[in-house]
């Protein structure tokens, strides 16, 4: 195996794990939770953030 196999791989592998990442970002499942987190600088004190409003009910 020579160096530009290896670089083509480690390009692959790193491509793979991009995809997964991003995919992982913007699942649908993960919406509440990211919402809830992008509050966070805007509360007081610990445990203090905000809901979204369709959590407000």
């Amino acid at each position: 195996m020579d160096i530009n196999t290896l670089r083509g791989l480690i390009t692959l592998a790193t491509m793979v794990c991009f995809l997964g990442v991003a995919w992982w970002a913007f699942s649908g499942r993960n919406k509440r939770r990211f919402e809830q987190d992008a509050l966070l600088p805007f509360a007081d004190e610990a445990g203090d953030a905000p809901l979204p409003k369709e959590s407000q009910q």
